[in-house]
């Protein structure tokens, strides 16, 4: 493909892209906006928007349009690439063997950069056509004391929120203030649908966004509990960042220029509760499993690929590796995750219906070992503080409960104390990225003069620094990384 033959992605030019390019097959201006999404990034493209541009292709769903919604200022640069491209966007789908399928998406109908507009994006909420408000806003967007399961208000976004008639700022703030409005002007609730990695994430979103209301206004968050529907749902496909190669890819194998394409694996799968207030797109049309009850997916999902992607991330950066499939294509820790998996991520799992656990384990190191998918260890590091306590600590609790093994979770975070020291085996500057990373590089500083100083902040771990077995094999791991390294340490635990 020659420079000449790139072509800007834009409505204008889809009808000259080539034939390895798939576009819309529906007219996008007969799309009416019916959703409103917080939180626009590479997971929700390589998904939700996904499985709708998929029935508007079926002539289904025009009236569930996508509306995105930033309310971070980096998101100011998503509102800036899309609107250049008439909200349009490639997914590209990489398989292991090479192949690249992109496909152009038109189910985003707009975006708005909150700071610029808050009453626009409350336009929007309160608008009757706005039935769903959908989120992918991290772990940490949902304001859980890892303690207590309460909110915890003290954030300065949610500060401001509550400030008496305050313009909203945050993702709970809007769609507090636009339900409240809704309310008073007679128009029925919209769903709220999270779309995030958190255990019940139904039920935690509907916990905080009461919690929070109840501090705006009681009545309000009585309401709210009362009316507004929060479907629990499981989500998976493995969405690394965009890099640059992806993007100089697309133009020069397929001639599209695209600012923010998204890359992810073949392999995606959605697990929604079906518990909406009014009507909802028909999902089930596309692959989407409606059921009643998500749990027992989501604690296989939960506990075993997003757990597993911790238990790969520490050990094999300190190792040397930076990709996870460098890490799935050696056999030594392939047999580390099917350990932890076996052995203690399953045990914990009630039955889940229709899913041979065995054949999913397996698929998941297929999928990890994906080299054209390039995820890095960095991102599967990044934001630990809000992952280990909800994927890892609690299979180490009941296990413990249980008087079975283990040996490899707490390997894992002790792999994690290590790579919160901020220096990796060789002696290079490791970036830790958390919300908490001072606090964690502090006392990972301590780990070798006070090794239990690490788990025994109660907001993350809680009491487990008070329980014998798992302070024995936690220590244990630590001082083995310290004093042999990661790799040894693997080598030593399956001698």
């Amino acid at each position: 493909m020659t420079e000449g033959n790139v072509q800007q992605l834009n409505s204008a030019n889809l009808g000259s892209l080539g034939e390895q390019v798939g576009v819309p097959a529906y007219d996008r201006t007969a799309i009416r906006p019916g959703i409103v999404h917080f939180g626009v990034g590479g997971f929700h493209r390589a998904h939700q928007a996904m499985y709708l541009d998929q029935l508007m292709n079926d002539g289904k769903a025009l009236d569930w349009g996508i509306v995105g919604v930033g309310v971070l200022p980096h998101d100011k640069h998503m509102a800036e690439v899309l609107a250049a491209q008439d909200h349009l966007y490639t997914l590209v789908v990489k398989s292991a063997d090479g192949t690249l399928e992109p496909r152009v998406i038109g189910s985003i109908v707009g975006y708005l950069f909150a700071p610029d507009d808050p009453e626009a994006v409350l336009a929007r909420l309160t608008d009757p056509e706005t039935r769903i408000v959908s989120l992918t806003i991290t772990e940490g967007g949902y304001h859980v004391n890892q303690v207590t399961g309460e909110l915890d208000a003290s954030d300065p976004g949610l500060a401001a929120d509550l400030e008496p008639d305050a313009l909203p700022g945050s993702a709970f703030g809007f769609i507090v203030e636009a339900l409240a409005r809704r309310r008073a002007a007679g128009v029925a609730p919209f769903t709220v649908m999270s779309c995030d990695n958190i255990p019940g994430n139904g039920h935690v979103a509907r916990k905080m966004l009461s919690g929070f209301a109840r501090l705006k206004d009681p009545e309000l968050a009585d309401f709210l509990e009362r009316e507004v529907r929060f479907p629990n749902c499981m989500v998976d496909r493995i969405t690394p960042v965009t890099a640059d190669a992806d993007r100089e890819a697309l133009a020069e194998r397929f001639g599209v220029q695209d600012g923010w394409p998204v890359v992810c694996e073949p392999f995606t799968q959605w697990v929604l509760e079906d518990d909406f207030g009014g009507d909802r797109p028909p999902f089930e049309e596309v692959g989407v499993q409606l059921v009643e009850d998500v749990e027992p997916y989501e604690l296989m999902k939960l506990r075993l690929l997003n757990a597993s992607h911790q238990a790969l991330c520490y050990l094999g950066y300190l190792s040397g590796y930076r990709y996870a499939h460098e890490v799935c294509q050696d056999k030594l820790f392939v047999d580390f995750l099917l350990g932890y998996m076996d052995d203690e991520g399953t045990p914990t799992l009630p039955p889940v219906p229709g899913v041979d656990l065995t054949q999913y384990k397996h698929q998941l190191i297929e999928r990890f070992a994906n080299p054209e998918v390039r995820d890095t260890l960095a991102r599967l590091c990044a934001e630990s503080s809000d992952r280990i306590p909800k994927w890892l600590v609690p299979v180490v609790r009941e296990q413990l409960a249980a008087d079975r093994g283990i040996e490899h979770a707490a390997l894992v975070i002790a792999s994690w104390a290590r790579y919160a020291e901020g220096v990796d085996e060789q002696g290079e500057p490791i970036e830790v990225v958390d919300r908490l990373r001072d606090k964690l590089v502090e006392r990972a500083q301590h780990n070798r003069d006070e090794p239990l100083l690490f788990v025994s902040d109660r907001d993350l771990f809680g009491d487990l620094v008070d329980d014998e077995r798992f302070v024995q094999a936690y220590t244990a791991a630590l001082t083995s990384l310290h004093e042999h390294g990661a790799r040894a340490t693997l080598e030593a635990r399956a001698s």
